[in-house]
This record gives C-alpha cells, structure tokens and sequence, in this order.
C-alpha cells in the first residue's frame, strides 16, 4: 500500500512519551488515517508515483490541536458584524470604539459590540452612559463573559423592556434607582429579548464571517474544536461553507438544553445527535446549571459580597437531574456550564446518580473555584474537567481589585482556577478558550496556563502561579486529554497507525520553549484527515 501523503520533519513528539521515541520524524497518511510512523529512510518504501511529499525541515509535528470550549458560529458573527472592545479599559475609550463606528453608520443602525470590560464602569453596569454621547442609537454590547448585554436606552424603547419582565430561568432585566430599566440584561433568556432585534445577518454572509475566523484559527494550529452550541444559523452556516468549499476544523457540535426546559425540547435536542457534515457532526448535550460570578448568577455555597451568586440557572434542580438522566440513558454524553462551586458540587452528585453515558464521557465546564474535598472526584466518577485558563489569566488579577475577585472574596479566590490540583488528583483536564469570550489562539492560551498571566505581559504578576502546568501537560490538554472528552481517544489525540492524520505542525517543539516564546513558534501546517493546510506568515500568535 502506497501513502497518499507522507510527512518528514525533525521530529515526531507524542506527548506521552511513547514509542516509537525520539528518533521517528515521518508520518504516511493514506485515506485520511495514519498507516505508520517512523524515520524517513523507514517509510521510504511507501511512496508511491502519487504520493504528495511535504518535508519540513527543522520542524516538530505534534497530534492536532483541538479547544476543547469555543463557540464559533456566534463568536464569528459578533466578531464579523460588531464593535471589537477588547482593547478597551475605560469608559472613554468605549466610547472612542463606538464613535468610529457611529460615523460608518446611518443614525438608526444598531452598533452591536463584544468583548466588553464590565470594570470600565464606575459600579454595576448600566446602558444609560450612552444616552448622551449617541442619543437615540440602538447599542447593545455583550460584556467579556458573554452572560450580559449593555444596552443603550433607544435599545430599552425598541425591545419594549419594562425590568417587569419574567423568566423561567435566572435572567433578569435590571433596574436603576428610578425603578425603570437602566441598560443591564443579564443572562440568556434576557438577551434573546434584544437578540431577537437585531439586525438580520444573511447565510452566506454568517458563513463567510466563520469561514474566515476558522482560517484564522486553524493558523494559530487548531484542527479541531468543540462547539458548545448548535443554535441557529449553525447547520446552515456549516453546510453552506461545505458547499462552497471545506471546514479548515473538524468541528464536535454540542446543542443547549435551555434552564428548566421541558422534555420535548430534551427529545429535540436528543434527535439531532448524529447530524453531520463532512467536518461537523452532533453530539453531546450543553447544560448552563448556573451563570457567571461577574453577574451575580453563578452559583456558590454562600452569597457574595452584594449577597447574590447564590442560585442556579436552573430554578428547578430537580429537572436538571431528570434532563440529565435522560440523556445519560440514551448514551447521549453531556456537558455542564458549572461555575460555583455548590453548581459543580450538584453537577457531580448528579452525574453519580444517573451514571455513565455510553458514547463519552461527561464534562463539567469552567470550574472557576472549588473546595477541596470535590478535586477527587471528578477521576472517580470519571467526569472531565474542561477548563479555560484564559479567563483566570485575563479576567482577575492577582491583587484581587478584578470584579470576580471582589464579589466572591479572598476564600473563594484561594480556590480558583486549579489546573494543577485537578490534575494531580488524576482528573482528566481539556483545555479550551471558550473563543471568542478568551484568545483563539491556542499557543497564547498554552502558554498562559504555564505563566499564570498573559504571555504578552512579563510585567504582570500571575494569578495563583502555585497552579500551573508544564509544557506537556498543556499540550496534552489540548491534544489527547481533548480526544478523550470526545470519546474519540481510539481515533484522535496521538500519532499512530489507524489514527485520523490530524496534525500540527510546528517550527520548533514547543516543549523545548520557554512558555514565552510558544506564541512566536510558527504554526508551518494543519494536517485534518490527511489534507495538507500550509500556513505561511503565522511565526507570532495574537491575543
């Protein structure tokens, strides 16, 4: 048998350390699966008249990257129709973004935006500092952590809110002193009020937009990731770019059950499972048990300092348990949004009481801040840990002055982000960006969890430094321990005969570089199902 691809470098790294050891530096793909693994002179007699031979010398080629927690449809569209805030620290320069975009719009277009520090506000967040500098322009910008919109007054007069407004889970539409809605909409049944507003963006435009954020992912050496949603316009964004072309990612697509949804949306959501694509396919359930700590709606064991962050998203736990159940009985893995700790603390204790699904395992997301006694057993119950250090690194410091500092207290801060405890209590850990809410880019984000801060900022000091991880283990993260939250560790994740030839490819080992440089390491190729993606001009990572 002839390889249709053979691949040469410098060196094969496994991660795992397994054989056949340091001296391999070939990989032949036929029919988009590796069929061996070894030195050049070795695979020599696999090369046929029609094989396509790609050397890159000098470089290391690892098993493809994959973010185990992205949200690209969505991500793509904000990012391709809306304001970047990223950039921005305070109010003025909010304002600065919003002026640059006002003056490319007619007076009554919407200006949506993304990114948005809630600390630029002098106290709780609220759409009124709008109404002066773009009186009567509908704004709406989604804060950092994706749980809240800021909306500007004309937005309130357009959607109708009241701040009267109820909701079977625990959004809300806030209220300043005068009793009358100030701007804030909190979490997604809120949100969808103003999304349903917003202007229409057509197919082929969405999938352009996502096409190219794919690209450009693909360039920093993703060749994977899992969407933790399947909302509308997902599928027909998917089909519509494979009609036109291919997905650079292969792309695991998890659907939302809504808070307190009702069973014929969980049999809704358990009929798409298989749904595909050539890249993309449907599996596994998303579950949101609570908010976020920012907001007030995540769920700790004890109030915070304003005396919120106290419930679930869920108000009826006990259909979450049921929702789970169901799930869990058609081997339908899930996938659950849990940020307190009395949220992961319930996720746990459920996910014992109705056992394992058949097809994965299931995951617990985020994990913001634990307890002790609940780092065991997520190896026990066999429960993936998928965490995004991003947020740790760029979304609190290490002084405490961060709002999700502040609101939680020092107690519960001293338990954040444990990557390092998770792991050492034998937790499998996926790391993810939870894009486009952190840094797509995985080789910004590995280094991050090495550093405990932003690679980019050597001056900062690092959030709870006693919780990083090594090279390798962030690369496994990405890489096997992803695969095997898929359940796709007999397919994705290593270097092997009969493994899907996922692969990256890169200038250096990033294991032999100072986390500091792993952003600069060009990123040479993505190998997804055999196929060969060069990328020239990737040597520096963006945040």
């Amino acid at each position: 048998m002839h390889a249709d691809v053979l691949v040469l470098a410098h060196h094969i790294e496994h991660l795992t350390g397994e054989i056949p050891g340091p001296s391999a530096n070939a990989v032949a793909i036929a029919d988009g699966r590796i069929i061996a693994v070894g030195t050049a002179p070795d695979l020599e007699p696999l090369r046929g008249p029609g094989t396509a031979v790609h050397a890159f010398p000098g470089a290391t080629v690892l098993p493809g990257l994959a973010d185990v927690h992205a949200h690209p449809v969505w991500g793509s569209i904000s990012i391709g129709s809306g304001v970047d805030l990223s950039g921005a620290s305070t109010l003025e320069q909010v304002h600065a973004c919003l002026a640059g975009a006002a003056d490319a719009l007619a007076a009554d277009e919407w200006i949506t935006g993304y990114d948005l520090d809630v600390n630029v506000f002098d106290g709780d967040p609220a759409g009124t500092v709008f109404a002066e500098r773009f009186p009567g322009r509908p704004i709406s910008l989604m804060t950092r952590d994706a749980h809240a919109l800021v909306v500007s007054p004309r937005v309130v007069e357009l959607v109708g809110l009241t701040g009267q407004e109820t909701f079977t889970d625990a959004s809300s539409v806030e209220v300043g002193p005068d009793g009358r809605p100030d701007g804030f909409v909190v979490e997604l049944q809120a949100m969808d009020l103003v999304f349903d507003h917003y202007p229409e963006v057509p197919v082929d435009t969405a999938a352009s937009y996502v096409r190219d954020q794919l690209r450009q992912l693909a360039r920093g050496g993703l060749t994977g990731l899992h969407a933790l949603d399947f909302s509308d316009p997902s599928e027909a964004v998917y089909r519509h770019i494979e009609e036109h072309g291919e997905l650079p990612l292969r792309i695991r697509c998890s659907p939302l059950v809504p808070a307190d949804s009702s069973p014929d949306v969980w049999q809704h959501v358990a009929d798409l499972q298989g749904r595909r694509g050539r890249r993309w396919h449907v599996e596994g359930a998303k579950f949101m048990l609570d908010g976020t700590a920012d907001n007030g709606t995540a769920w700790f064991d004890r109030p915070d300092v304003h005396g919120e962050n106290r419930e679930p998203l869920w108000r009826d736990v006990d259909a979450y348990r049921e929702a789970m159940r169901f799930f869990a009985g058609r081997g339908i893995p899930t996938a659950t949004h849990a940020i307190g700790d009395q949220a992961v603390r319930f996720a746990l204790d459920v996910i014992e009481e109705v056992g394992p699904a058949s097809r994965a395992p299931h995951r617990i997301e985020h994990i913001e801040s634990i307890p002790d006694d609940l780092l065991g057993r997520f190896a026990e119950l066999d429960v993936v840990a998928s965490l995004q250090p991003v947020h740790g690194t760029r979304h609190t410091r290490a002084d405490g002055t961060d709002n999700w500092s502040r609101r939680i207290g020092p107690d519960r801060v001293a338990h954040g982000w444990r990557t390092r405890d998770l792991l050492d209590h034998g937790a499998v850990v996926a790391l993810g960006s939870d894009w486009p809410i952190g840094p797509g880019d995985p080789r910004i984000g590995l280094a991050d969890c090495q550093l405990r801060r932003p690679v980019e900022e050597s001056g900062t000091a690092p959030v709870q430094p006693g919780q990083a991880v090594t090279a390798r283990e962030a690369y496994a993260g990405m890489t096997a321990a992803a695969a095997y939250a898929a359940g796709a560790s007999a397919e994705l994740g290593r270097i092997a005969p009969g493994f899907r030839a996922d692969l990256t490819v890169f200038a250096a080992n990033p294991l032999d570089l100072a986390p500091e440089a792993q952003p600069g390491n060009a990123v040479l190729a993505t190998i997804v199902d055999g196929v060969v993606q060069l990328h020239p001009n990737t040597a520096k990572g963006r945040p």
